[in-house]
């Protein structure tokens, strides 16, 4: 069984067949998933599917590109919404510096203020990175988000960046780009990760895996990333499944 630690169903492009993905994921193996909410409109919308079905979990934040639109409110709001009794992450939060939206201050305080909320909920972290792995790490550092810890989504730094990242007590979360055939940093990283620290994930609608890059991406594919990892470590698939499973459950909290 499979455990994709990181989907966007609360996402427009599923509002038309969200039934049937779920379906197919469940065909899949997929027995769990957590669903991600990054602003006030997707943490709602996570919020109320995961209602719907007890193999979902969520996870709430606020995201970096959006940090200049943060208020105090905003902050007050998330840590009521991360007391509802199905999320089990904090995210995803982190530093974007590809868009411009946001200033890097803003982002780094608004990064900080939410790792403090987090430890003080006793939530893992979800972190979202782009183009800003000195600063991410620098800040958890500072910050001591190792008593917490959590999960550097969608992992696409070097494996020596992992190797510190694995250090400060986070997880490494690989999703579709392991697949892409020219991807060398996630294939290096998949291999040298050990398994009790990896993740795996869709990130979906976002980043399908081979052969289905460039569409809408769903949790069923998710298997194709468990695939890809077991082959690139040389162990089997049902050996990635069970163990990125037990990591996923054991970090979450998920007692079953």
């Amino acid at each position: 069984m499979l455990f994709d630690t990181h989907v966007h169903l609360n996402d427009e492009q599923f509002n038309d067949d969200l039934e049937e993905v779920m379906k197919r994921a469940q065909e899949a193996g997929v027995e769990h998933m957590v669903v991600v909410g990054f602003n006030r409109e997707t943490i709602e919308r996570a919020l109320q599917i995961v209602d719907k079905y007890d193999f979902l979990y969520a996870s709430i934040g606020w995201h970096p590109v959006d940090a200049i639109d943060m208020t105090e409110e905003d902050l007050v709001w998330l840590e009521e919404k991360a007391r509802h009794p199905k999320v089990v992450a904090y995210g995803e939060i982190g530093l974007d510096y590809h868009w411009d939206k946001s200033p890097k201050d803003i982002q780094q305080e608004v990064f900080r203020k939410q790792i403090r909320l987090a430890k003080k909920l006793r939530l893992p972290l979800i972190i979202h990175n782009r183009e800003a792995t000195e600063d991410i790490i620098q800040i958890l550092k500072e910050e001591d988000a190792k008593e917490i810890g959590g999960i550097m989504h969608c992992f696409s730094g070097s494996a020596e960046s992992a190797k510190e990242c694995l250090r400060l007590n986070f997880y490494i979360s690989l999703g579709g780009p392991v697949t892409f055939k020219n991807a060398k940093k996630p294939k290096r990283v998949a291999e040298q990760v050990p398994l009790d620290k990896l993740l795996i994930e869709t990130d979906c609608p976002y980043l399908a895996p081979h052969p289905y890059r460039g569409k809408r991406n769903e949790p069923a594919y998710v298997k194709l990333v468990a695939e890809q990892i077991a082959e690139l470590k040389g162990i089997s698939y049902e050996e990635v499944a069970r163990a990125t499973t037990e990591n996923a459950k054991k970090l979450f909290g998920i007692h079953e």
